[in-house]
């Protein structure tokens, strides 16, 4: 069964996105990143500013060097070379998540992630999986 974690109250969901899919690279686990391709485009972004000492390799799905590349970023979950750990920046739930070991929820402060967030953590919690939490700051 896939472990879900969720992280909320993070503030800055993508920078804090960003430190998560550094952890995963330093740890050597294979990250997909799931959002909507404006997220995505914005999470990209991000990747490169956040730290100025820290590279994370990413691309996206679909490009020749998707299956070599550490950190892959995806609008939908079909044909992806990775199935360890899934970064969810989407506001639903992933249709194919259970294909995953492990499930990041990130939930940050604006009204719209929290009521999102809220309704994903029903739906696992509701089917059975065990839910992990890390509540950030107070």
């Amino acid at each position: 069964m896939t472990r879900i974690d969720f992280h909320s109250n993070v503030g800055d969901s993508l920078l804090y996105a960003c430190r998560l899919a550094r952890k995963a690279y330093q740890a050597s686990q294979p990250l997909v990143v799931l959002g909507e391709p404006a997220r995505l485009r914005a999470f990209d972004e991000k990747l490169w500013t956040f730290s100025p000492l820290d590279f994370v390799p990413h691309c996206m799905a679909g490009t020749p060097l998707a299956a070599h590349t550490p950190v892959v970023l995806a609008a939908n979950l079909d044909d992806l070379p990775h199935h360890q750990v899934l970064l969810n920046l989407g506001a639903t739930v992933p249709a194919q998540f259970a294909r995953f070991e492990r499930l990041l929820e990130v939930v940050g402060n604006a009204h719209d992630e929290l009521i999102a967030g809220r309704e994903r953590y029903r739906f696992y919690r509701d089917r059975g999986y065990a839910l992990n939490n890390y509540k950030q700051g107070s």
